[in-house]
């Protein structure tokens, strides 16, 4: 199974490379406007923050659903070669992959942390940031027009969709199981959680989806962007590594740091744009960003919560999901309004998020001495 996961993890963040590493260039080198971009690549998110409130509703994942989703992931990425031309047509294609991706990550993610456990876990996930890398090392050698791209994006959810199946097929019983347990998520009572969950991936809709074209824009070139993301990617790779004693001490803490981190790395960029040794340097923050922050975050939810499937399923829909619907929207009106200040905003956002998550720490202060020091 872990071999599996590995592969899964290797092929899902290659589509994830392609998507948001090229993608965004491709639409502006169509001739879509920022915030035209902005919206497009909003409408994924949005249908991920959606979907997990039907489960709420009693919808069941079952393997036919299951099975649909995958049909539906690899069908949008097939309709992307007839969308080009067309706002809308684009639009209804990203809503397709955000159904689809919506559906298919959160429970290899329950898979990986009931197999391997939260200690483990970064050594199979490295895979997915190998997966990142080498489709952005090798796509940026070929990508000649936006053909290319698409290419590689209906390929790679080709075998994704068809690693997933095998996946889920082999652990049905895991998702049978958790379907169960009585749902005990109170969103509105954690509220001050999910903000800070969800104003950190907020804070990422600036680079997510104009860094490519942000830098370029600045003089930077192609190629030195995407060794920019690779170098990025690297970091991520080592901590993913290495991480598992960090995650054994008070994850809470870890998600207060790596925003606070955050912010600091969106400010550098603002700040020095065209300075490559700094660029390199936020770049290296990467690691606590995106890495450890993903981590600590997915394991802090699978101790905190009992309906463990449902909590990935949230944290994917509304952090990845709405955040990023919310962080796509206002990069891509910060970025055609006022261009220079498209990181500053990323920074008082990602701000906002350690502030969040350090008020839920205050609000749990009373409870620590009864719960686990992982989760206070």
């Amino acid at each position: 199974m872990s071999t599996l996961l590995a592969t899964f993890y290797f092929f899902y963040f290659s589509i994830i490379g392609v998507y948001i590493i090229f993608m965004p260039k491709v639409l502006a080198m169509a001739g879509y406007s920022a915030s035209e971009i902005g919206i497009i690549f909003a409408a994924g998110p949005l249908v991920r923050f959606l979907v997990p409130f039907a489960f709420i509703k009693g919808l069941k994942l079952t393997i036919n659903i299951f099975k649909m989703a995958l049909i539906i992931m690899f069908l949008s990425s097939l309709s992307f070669y007839f969308s080009l031309d067309s706002f809308y047509k684009l639009l209804f294609s990203n809503i397709g992959l955000g159904i689809g991706l919506s559906l298919v990550l959160p429970y290899i993610e329950l898979i990986s942390l009931k197999h391997i456990g939260k200690e483990r876990y970064g050594k199979i996930r490295l895979f997915g940031s190998v997966g990142f890398v080498l489709v952005a090392l090798v796509l940026v050698k070929f990508l000649s027009s936006g053909e290319v791209a698409l290419n590689y994006l209906l390929a790679l959810t080709f075998i994704t969709a068809i690693i997933a199946f095998i996946i889920a097929k082999n652990a049905q019983g895991i998702l049978d199981k958790t379907e169960v347990v009585q749902n005990d998520i109170d969103i509105l009572a954690d509220w001050k959680l999910w903000a800070g969950l969800t104003l950190m991936q907020v804070s990422f809709g600036s680079f997510y989806n104009f860094f490519t074209i942000y830098e370029t824009d600045y003089g930077v070139s192609l190629d030195m962007t995407i060794y920019l993301w690779s170098f990025g990617v690297v970091a991520e790779i080592f901590m993913l590594f290495f991480q598992g004693k960090l995650l054994r001490n008070n994850l809470l803490l870890i998600l207060q740091i790596t925003t606070f981190a955050t912010a600091i790395r969106w400010l550098l960029l603002f700040l020095f744009p065209q300075n490559l040794i700094v660029l390199f340097f936020a770049q290296a923050m990467h690691a606590l960003s995106f890495a450890l922050f993903h981590s600590a975050a997915i394991s802090y939810l699978y101790y905190l919560y009992k309906h463990k499937s449902l909590a990935q399923q949230f944290f994917s829909g509304i952090t990845y999901g709405a955040g990023a619907f919310m962080g796509a929207l206002i990069a891509g009106y910060v970025y055609e309004l006022y261009p220079k200040y498209l990181f500053l905003s990323a920074t008082f956002i990602a701000l906002m998020a350690t502030l969040f998550l350090y008020l839920w720490g205050v609000s749990i202060k009373k409870l620590s001495s009864t719960s686990s020091p992982q989760l206070d």
